[in-house]
């Protein structure tokens, strides 16, 4: 059995239409151009006060700059694919790269080598407020007209939570994580109403979560999970259990080369500190008090944003009679969804939070307003067909940001001389603040001298030491060595990290102190070589990636082949008898 077809076909634009088709193809260049124009027009509009007041430098906004300066640098030296951040820590590094995603920081370097650097963070934000829209858009194709779906693509990119990423939280990973949420709809309609072609373009998307951004990953599978289980009852069939499984499985395959070392290295960094104070759930449901004044100031923002998409959620979807009569299983799935976002972001769900798998790493619960926007997009233009409706919830929301800004938080800005202190801090190898997450065990960045060099003796050894290359992934460097002693490396230990010295393996410490690497070295002549080698981890996961790869690349050609027609022995007799 399948579900009304309705769920994945389109209706006439008007609410009591009796025939069930899809949409009218879009022939003409101005059917195709006006609704990219208006996003594009759109994403402009919402960076407008950029031109004022600089780059809004939102909580993680250093971490994604100065994370493409660092890939930039590497690129420059040919590592495409980088796995430690060098000048984290001031010097002493971080693996951050085996462990944060490649899309957002990928797309931000190129961006960041092709222009100038003082437009790149605002560049990167219009283009993915345009992909957003444009996901939207194709979804809402399916069910409105093209006015409609057009008005649903640019209340997505513009939806207030987008806002608060722009403005306070510079999350730019989440923000590219945006656009995966309404093609995920879509794909799950799709595999309820029986297309097994769908687990490729799904395994794929659910693929790209994880590679852009991991709290996101966490909820669009567990969206899935929710989803899933209601349109296969609803279709008395496991048929949309078994795609999804395949799709899920696949995902987790092409991403391999990614998942497999940031699930094994784990243990060799102090993961526990992304669910510290402040990061925890506990501390991050709505209008929660906590002891930091900025931190419950963010939140009271938040919150507010929260509980007026709830409002209207329910308002839209109460208004929604007629399309809820003509899609009553999309309508449900959507209530189901909406009502799982919202509760989670409230503390009596605070045990879910504690046991449900991974969910804990999510941090913070406002965070489902990446799946619940989604919702009150569709739902909005549904519910509210009148022009001055539909305006009322953009001024609605235009009017508690202004008011966030102005009364609770401001947004905080960097110029142009920011920027290029950034660059220079780079330039200089001054360095930058890590991630406590993902310091290595051991290390205590805290306790380190950020105006060390490179190389000094630990001991009482004189050394004549000499620095051949420092790059992020190899130092070369010789040292004349009075007597048998121990080098001090301005770079934290890692076991990734392979140590020879005079041609033979050595076995690195740590310093207690510190967590930085000490080489031992014998007296006299010594040339030291320490190479970021791949682990047994991340060589399984990218021969996993390859293969799920070069399979789906197989299965696609199988099944482009034109069928070969059989050979009909009675139909060939027949025609001998005539």
């Amino acid at each position: 059995m399948r579900l009304n077809s309705s769920l994945t076909r389109g209706t006439l634009d008007r609410p009591d239409a009796a025939v069930i088709s899809r949409p009218a193809p879009e022939t003409t260049p101005r059917l195709l151009w006006t609704p990219l124009l208006a996003i594009t027009a759109a994403a402009f509009a919402m960076e407008f006060p950029f031109f004022f007041e600089g780059t809004p430098s939102g909580h993680d906004v250093e971490f994604h700059l100065y994370s493409w300066l660092e890939v930039m640098s590497q690129w420059r030296h040919g590592t495409l694919y980088p796995r430690w951040a060098a000048l984290a820590h001031f010097g002493y590094g971080e693996p951050r790269f085996v462990f944060y995603p490649p899309a957002s920081w990928t797309l931000g370097t190129a961006i960041s080598s092709l222009l100038p650097w003082t437009i790149a963070s605002p560049l990167y934000i219009w283009i993915v407020l345009v992909l957003s829209g444009a996901s939207m858009f194709v979804l809402a194709r399916r069910w409105f007209g093209r006015n409609d779906a057009t008005f649903a693509a640019v209340l997505f990119a513009l939806n207030p939570y987008h806002l608060v990423i722009v403005y306070w939280r510079s999350a730019f990973a989440e923000l590219l994580a945006s656009c995966l949420v309404p093609l995920l709809l879509l794909l799950v309609l799709k595999a309820a109403d029986g297309d097994r072609r769908v687990i490729l373009p799904l395994g794929l998307l659910l693929a790209a979560s994880w590679l852009t951004n991991a709290p996101a990953a966490v909820m669009i599978h567990y969206s899935l999970a929710l989803l899933v289980p209601y349109f296969s009852w609803k279709c008395r069939s496991l048929h949309v259990l078994w795609i999804t499984a395949a799709a899920v499985g696949l995902g987790v395959c092409v991403s391999a080369f990614y998942l497999v070392p940031a699930i094994y290295e784990q243990r060799w960094i102090d993961i526990g500190n992304a669910v510290s104070a402040g990061s925890r759930p506990a501390d991050n449901f709505l209008f929660i008090h906590t002891t930091d004044p900025d931190h419950d100031a963010f939140n009271r923002i938040i919150s507010w944003v929260a509980i007026l998409e709830i409002i209207l959620v329910v308002m839209s979807a109460a208004g929604a009679k007629a399309w809820r009569q003509s899609r009553r299983e999309l309508w449900t799935a959507l209530s189901i969804w909406a009502a799982a976002c919202a509760v989670l972001m409230f503390p009596f769900t605070l045990l879910l939070w504690k046991t449900l798998p991974k969910m804990q790493f999510m941090q913070f619960p406002w965070r489902w307003l990446l799946c619940l926007s989604m919702i009150f997009t569709l739902l909005v233009t549904a519910g509210f067909k009148k022009w001055w409706m539909r305006a009322s919830v953009g001024v609605l929301f235009l009017v508690l940001i202004v008011v966030g800004w102005h009364r609770i938080q401001a947004p905080w800005w960097d110029t142009a001389a920011d920027l290029r202190e950034m660059v220079d801090n780079m330039y200089i190898d001054a360095g930058y603040e890590g991630t406590d997450e993902y310091t290595p065990l051991g290390a205590d960045p805290a306790a380190i001298d950020k105006d060390a060099r490179k190389v000094t003796v630990a001991g009482p050894a004189h050394a004549d030491i000499r620095v051949q290359r420092w790059d992020a992934e190899l130092k070369v460097f010789t040292a004349q060595v009075s007597a048998a002693d121990q080098l001090a490396l301005r770079l934290f230990s890692y076991p990734a990290w392979k140590t020879e010295v005079n041609g033979h393996e050595v076995k690195t410490i740590s310093r207690a102190t510190t967590g930085q690497m000490l080489v031992p070295v014998e007296a006299g002549m010594n040339h030291v070589e320490i190479r970021f080698v791949r682990t047994w981890d991340r060589t399984l996961g990218g021969w996993i990636s390859f293969f799920a790869v070069l399979g789906m690349l197989g299965y696609r050609l199988l099944a482009q082949r034109p069928a070969i027609p059989r050979n009909n022995s009675s139909n060939t007799n027949r025609l001998r008898d005539k």
